[in-house]
């Protein structure tokens, strides 16, 4: 009885070493970072939505949020600093054109719903009436070709209009020193902008040209990280893909979820933005996140046109559709 007894407790031995070998193994998650392109606001909702929901811990991911700090989200994923980057097309373009190696995997948003935005008392309610107002921006050139692009197809003078680089002053405070108009997001800054009782026009960039419909943010990695790591692109786009599927079938708790998160956001401004934001995330697209080359290579060659980019650029190479989930192909 005795050498049974032994060889019973023996075994159970192995079989507790056995379990507490392979636990760890098996239940290991891989490290993932992803930075922001800004501070945290409902284009993120999804990231969260995974992150709270566990979706990341079921595909085998522990994922890290962090904001870009001094470095930008391009600059972070290129150098392998960060694995995942929150980027715009504009960025992802002028970044692959002189050489930076990261790739869009998915559009946060089908359609790009930044535009200027001006007081309703402003008067300007076209391209055309932006002549003696006065441009509030970031100083990039960008903007005063996209001003002109527009003024010029309604015969407008973009000598007429002053443009003062006002750098990160936000969309209100700049509207109380006197500046016209204002390049913004209409689903964060405009929707914060009328809950504060002010009354907005809009003149959106999707409205006035094809190939200004580009997409505004984008998920990015690099191009190591989908040749190396193809398996963790897999799971991370998995994730977020129910993340954002979430936000867009229930966007009332979405924003619950990203307040809880970020405690410090204004409720009311997260959940009105949400309920304007969720419909429009995947829109008219099979699902959420693809992307078409037609509009990668349209807002290329305006930028080309406008003298915006100088280099070639394979829309191809850009963007890629292999990691999304439902239909993406």
């Amino acid at each position: 009885m005795h050498w049974k007894k032994q060889i019973v407790i023996g075994l159970i031995a192995v079989l507790c070493f056995g379990l507490v070998a392979c636990s760890p193994e098996k239940s290991k998650e891989k490290e993932v970072t992803v930075v922001l392109d800004w501070t945290p606001n409902t284009n993120h909702t999804g990231l969260y939505v995974a992150q709270a929901k566990k979706y990341f811990q079921e595909a085998g991911l522990k994922v890290r949020i962090i904001q870009p700090g001094k470095s930008t989200a391009e600059q972070l994923v290129a150098s392998g600093k960060a694995d995942f980057g929150v980027s715009y097309q504009e960025g992802v373009t002028q970044a692959r054109v002189v050489g930076v190696p990261i790739v869009s995997i998915a559009a946060v948003i089908q359609h790009n719903t930044s535009g200027f935005a001006s007081l309703s008392t402003s008067g300007i309610v076209s391209p055309k009436d932006m002549e003696g107002k006065e441009y509030g921006g970031f100083g990039s050139p960008v903007e005063k070709a996209m001003i002109q692009s527009l003024m010029k197809k309604e015969n407008g003078d973009i000598n007429k209009v002053k443009i003062t680089n006002i750098g990160s002053t936000d969309f209100l405070t700049a509207l109380k020193q006197g500046i016209d108009f204002y390049w913004i997001y209409y689903g964060w800054q405009g929707v914060e902008a009328e809950q504060k009782g002010l009354k907005l026009n809009m003149i959106y960039l999707s409205d006035q040209a094809k190939e200004l419909d580009y997409y505004t943010p984008v998920l990015i990695t690099s191009e190591s990280k989908i040749k190396q790591e193809s398996s963790t692109v897999k799971s991370f786009m998995q994730a977020v893909s129910k993340g954002y599927q979430f936000a867009i079938d229930h966007p009332d708790e979405a924003a619950d979820i990203l307040v809880k998160q970020n405690p410090s956001l204004d409720s009311k401004l997260v959940h009105q933005s949400q309920k304007w934001l969720s419909s429009r995330y995947q829109a008219d697209a099979k699902s959420w996140g693809v992307q078409k080359e037609s509009v990668w290579s349209g807002y290329a060659n305006w930028m080309k046109s406008h003298q915006l980019l100088d280099g070639q650029f394979d829309p191809k190479k850009a963007f890629t559709n292999d990691f999304i989930p439902q239909g993406g192909k």
